[in-house]
């Protein structure tokens, strides 16, 4: 999976990387910017999404694109695809424009709205990423948990620097007796959620 990613694929990473470092340096106001993850989160995910049991492959919050890249690498791996949802329309372009540009429109289905206004098209899910407005974290976990096939994955990004505002769902996370759960200081933080 990490040893033969495709050469657009590297490229688009790359891109996306300048510019996330970028709008972080110059002050670029926060909806704008790309707000991704680093690299190593990227591999992390890619790494536990390959390792996931059969469902679906979901990501809700899909920026430009980045993780969605790192998504698909495990995807192509196992024979998946991906939905990603995205709810802002210049976000959703981007990540448009990613998809093609790293060609892999094949693996990666992007949805322009609202998971939780979708959430009951998904009967099984195996692996899910949430890396959206922390506001509707909670109501995401509540959506998610119940649709998750066992040994199922779900990922909260931000969980230790956004940790005093997601603290009543972590909290909810760690006392849940479906999933066992902790968080990995990788990246921003990881809430790492694996369905009993």
């Amino acid at each position: 999976m990490f040893h033969d990613i495709p050469a657009r694929v590297l490229d688009r990473m790359r891109e996306l990387e300048r510019r996330d470092a970028e709008d972080r340096a110059d002050g670029t106001v926060r909806l704008e910017r790309l707000r991704q993850v680093p690299p190593e989160t990227g591999r992390f995910l890619a790494l536990w999404a390959a390792a996931a049991p059969a469902g679906a492959c979901v990501e809700i919050g899909t920026s430009a694109g980045y993780s969605a890249l790192w998504l698909a690498l495990a995807c192509r791996a196992t024979g998946r695809h991906l939905t990603t949802f995205e709810v802002l329309p210049q976000k959703a372009a981007l990540a448009r424009e990613t998809f093609a540009r790293a060609g892999v429109g094949d693996l990666v289905c992007l949805v322009e709205g609202d998971f939780l206004e979708h959430a009951g098209e998904f009967g099984q899910i195996g692996f899910c990423f949430l890396d959206a407005e922390k506001e509707i974290y909670a109501a995401c976990y509540d959506a998610v948990v119940p649709r998750l096939v066992a040994g199922g994955i779900l990922i909260a990004d931000n969980a230790i620097n956004h940790q005093q505002t997601l603290q009543p769902m972590l909290g909810a996370a760690h006392a849940d007796g479906r999933v066992d759960a902790l968080i990995v200081p990788i990246g921003k933080g990881e809430l790492v959620c694996r369905r009993r």
